[in-house]
């Protein structure tokens, strides 16, 4: 099991399936969520930060469609309440 270490210094299993449900939020196709929560499951090692899996996550929105890496940031700002720097 790859755990990851939420903004709080939380411990939590990694799933996938909150990239999904996020990039589908910002926009992007349910296939183009599931291919980038693929990359980023490559990617995520034992107890790496939530903030380094946003930025692969932000990163590949961004390559695919640069309005839905926006529309996630706008809703970070917006609903979330936080002060976004981008990828």
């Amino acid at each position: 099991m790859v755990r990851v270490v939420k903004r709080d210094g939380t411990v939590e299993e990694f799933i996938p399936e909150k990239i999904v449900v996020s990039c589908v939020k910002a926009g992007a196709p349910v296939g183009v969520a599931r291919e980038i929560a693929a990359f980023v499951g490559e990617k995520v090692k034992d107890e790496t930060s939530t903030a380094e899996i946003r930025r692969f996550v932000l990163w590949m929105l961004r390559q695919k469609n640069p309005e839905w890496e926006r529309n996630w940031l706008r809703y970070e700002e917006t609903v979330k309440k936080r002060e976004t720097h981008g990828g």
